[in-house]
This record gives structure tokens, C-alpha cells and sequence, in this order.
């Protein structure tokens, strides 16, 4: 199983922490002191130091001045805002509503060359019909309690999934056969996205493989919806937030589950079948 994936998140948070620390200590200044010429409670210092209160820029610029560090204070900046970025909450991202939440994930497919994909309970984002896309992102909505422009972002995902037919790409897409009953929508928008399964994954560049329900001696449990991004970036879809794992050991042991989860799979004819199977319920 993999580690806690808001682990990468947490290890930059505190480094960020413990050069600060380190400053304060260097400048010989108590807990006390910082906090004094910084304007602020000691406490706020201790939460900082302990990685317990990520510090804004300002605060940032303020503890560099007081340690006479003046100097590394952009490094520090630049570092505090990237272990905010590995862990993102979705109601921060999405408060304005939905639609512009899919235009900020296009750059980051067509600079993904090989990308997996592992999804226990939903089809992939870049194989989402558009009726599917409007029932999923309408739920969302509902659930972090933001501005309901499913339609609007639907038609955003489904233009963004347009770099699956674009050169130079690879997909590997691994879902459980649940993904195929779980219906989204009426039965008509849900029978159109089991349809476009069939399609898509006849695609040359799309190697789609379904984990059937009957699989005997699972080497590997569901684990939780994740994309990998060319051996670099693994994002993981949890309830509340998107975390982004950059930490080599970590993005190894999901490549790790990825080849169990893709060795269970069956493809081809085999996995048309269950598709055929699950269209043919909605009857």
C-alpha cells in the first residue's frame, strides 16, 4: 500500500519549517525574540517552526529581515508555495465553480507523455462522455457546496480530452469493473459512455484494461483513484483534496501498485465484453 500520499506534502512543509528554524537559530535569537521583531505571539513562531502554520510571504519576508536573511527569502517563498501546491483542497479550487478547474489540467496532459491512469469507481476523466462528465461534476458540486456549472465544465472536460488523439502521447487506463455499474446520469447518458469506451479503447495510443469483479486471488486491493505522469508526478483524487507526490520513493511504489493493478486486467475482446455486459443491463 502506498505511504499516506499526503506525506510529499507534509516533507516539503516541513523543510520549509526547518530552514527557518535553522535562520532563527543562526541569528541566535530565541523563540521569544523572533517573534518580537517579527510583530507576532511566540506561539505563532513555535507553529511555524513545527510545520503546524504554513507562513505567508509577508511572514516570510519579515523572519528573513529579523535573522538578517534577507537574501533567502525568495527561495523561501518559492518553497512554501510549492508544498501548498502538493496538497489542494477542492472547495479552495473550485469556489468560483467547476469550469475553470479543467483548462488548468490541459498543459499539464500534453506535457505527460506516457500517463496511467488507475480508477476503482469512476471512468477516466480523459474518456468521460459528456453527459457522464455534467452527472459527476453536478454531484461535485453539490458536495463541496459551489456554484453548479456542470454543463459549462463537462464541455470543458471533453475538449481537454482531445490530447488523446494528439501525437506523441501514450495512455495506460486501468479501471475495476465496477466503474461499468456505477451509472452516472440517466440511462441513456451512462449506455453513450459505456459506448465510447469501446471506441476510445480501440484507440492505438490508448491501452484501456478492466479488473473484472470475478478475478479469483487479487494480487492488490482497490487502492484510491491516481494518474501518474511520466515516472515524475502522481496526483491522487481524495474526497477533500488533490495531493501531488513528487518524492521518487513514493512515485516508485505507485508505479509499483500500477503494474500489479495492470497485471490483474484483462484487455482486447475480454474486456469488451464486460462492456457489452454492463450495456446490456441498462436494459
Amino acid at each position: 500500500m502506498p505511504i499516506s500520499p499526503s506525506s510529499s506534502a507534509q516533507a516539503a512543509r516541513e523543510n520549509v519549517a526547518r530552514q527557518l528554524r535553522d535562520l532563527r537559530r543562526s541569528a541566535g535569537l530565541t523563540v521569544t525574540e523572533l517573534a518580537r521583531a517579527c510583530g507576532w505571539h511566540h506561539a505563532r513562531t513555535s507553529r511555524v517552526e513545527n510545520a503546524r502554520t504554513m507562513p505567508s510571504p509577508t511572514d516570510i519576508r519579515l523572519w528573513c529581515r529579523a535573522t538578517h536573511a534577507t537574501d533567502q527569502a525568495a527561495d523561501l517563498i518559492a518553497a512554501s508555495q510549492h508544498a501548498e501546491s502538493l496538497y489542494r483542497e477542492w472547495r479552495q479550487r473550485v469556489r468560483t465553480g467547476l469550469a475553470k478547474l479543467q483548462d488548468d489540467y490541459t498543459e499539464l496532459y500534453r506535457s505527460t507523455n506516457v500517463l496511467r491512469v488507475y480508477s476503482p469507481v469512476l471512468v477516466p476523466g480523459l474518456l468521460q462522455t459528456e453527459g457522464y462528465a455534467q452527472a459527476l461534476l453536478s454531484m461535485n458540486a453539490r458536495l463541496l457546496g459551489v456554484p453548479d456549472d456542470a454543463a459549462d465544465a463537462a464541455t470543458a472536460r471533453v475538449q481537454r480530452a482531445q490530447v488523446i488523439h494528439e501525437p506523441g502521447h501514450r495512455f495506460v487506463m486501468v479501471v475495476e469493473e465496477a466503474v461499468l455499474n456505477y451509472q452516472l446520469g440517466n440511462a441513456e447518458a451512462m449506455a453513450a459512455q459505456l459506448g465510447y469506451l469501446l471506441t476510445a479503447g480501440a484507440l492505438p495510443q490508448v491501452s484501456f484494461g478492466i479488473i473484472p469483479m470475478s478475478t479469483r486471488e487479487r494480487t492488490l486491493w482497490p487502492q484510491e483513484t491516481f494518474d501518474v505522469h511520466d515516472d515524475i508526478l502522481v496526483s491522487v483524487e481524495l474526497m477533500s483534496a488533490e495531493v501531488n507526490v513528487t518524492q521518487p520513493s513514493e512515485i516508485a511504489l505507485y508505479l509499483k501498485a500500477f503494474e500489479e493493478l495492470r497485471g490483474m486486467a484483462v484487455y482486447g475482446a475480454e474486456a469488451r465484453a464486460l462492456v457489452l455486459k454492463a450495456i446490456e443491463a441498462l436494459r
